[in-house]
């Protein structure tokens, strides 16, 4: 299972949200780039980067993508993406995917022309579930039933979803194994990348060894907090 370090951008600067909640807001680095260039000193393979203000509507800011491009890091980053030019966009300033979410819960048809303009293996699906819908809009919107969303998801050719368990996210609480099962029961084929409480190596080893068996998992206030190495969790899933 590889391990992928998430990098959230509010402001220009790394943080984390407790399950979604910009008014609940902790600042990690003031430097995104340097905290990326230290994940892949540790051993990374693949940051994945967030635009809060663009997820919540505000424009996307192309510094830090375009500043992880120039520097050779490889990432795939998310937030705001909502037309086929801004994937372009993205892709261009050095994105390895582009994730999406907000336009599969409210607009198909721009998701469509998004996979269409970058390929469908560029595009990471991103499936943010509260209670039984899958949200957009920065997880404010009232959501997509999850069924709804998967079945899009697959009628575009998308191979990978990104899904997260919106009420762990931040927590340290445990990821939501039962959530992944519950996207896997709806489509066998897709790659799972599980976002969302993962918290101690325990929780890395109990989802690698998980009947879903998500291809990847996304860490991020683990390693800000210290509870764990990027090192330690690699030897960890040896």
């Amino acid at each position: 299972m590889l391990l992928i370090p998430a990098i959230d951008i509010l402001g220009g600067v790394a943080v984390r949200l407790l399950r979604g909640n910009y008014a609940d807001v902790t600042v990690y680095s003031d430097d995104p780039v340097a905290l990326a260039s230290g994940f892949v000193t540790d051993g990374a393979d693949l940051i994945h980067v967030v635009d809060l203000d663009a997820a919540r509507g505000g424009p996307r800011d192309g510094r830090v993508p375009a500043a992880l491009g120039a520097a050779g890091i490889p990432f795939q980053i998310g937030g705001g993406i909502r037309t086929a030019s801004q994937a372009y966009d993205a892709v261009r300033e050095g994105a390895f995917r582009v994730v999406i979410g907000s336009v599969l819960v409210s607009a198909p048809d721009e998701a469509e022309a998004i996979v269409r303009a970058v390929g469908p293996t560029r595009v990471v699906a991103a499936i943010d579930v509260r209670a039984g819908h899958a949200r957009g809009s920065g997880w404010t919107d009232g959501g997509t039933p999850l069924h709804q969303v998967v079945e899009r998801v697959t009628s575009l050719g998308i191979a990978m979803a990104l899904v997260t368990g919106i009420d762990r996210d931040g927590t340290l609480e445990g990821p939501d194994i039962a959530l992944l099962g519950e996207v896997r029961a709806l489509a066998p084929d897709l790659s799972l990348i599980a976002s969302g409480g993962v918290g101690t190596l325990g929780d890395l080893v109990a989802l690698a060894s998980s009947p879903v068996e998500p291809h990847a998992a996304i860490v991020g206030k683990a390693l800000y907090e210290r509870r764990f190495t990027l090192g330690e969790a690699h030897a960890a899933l040896r």
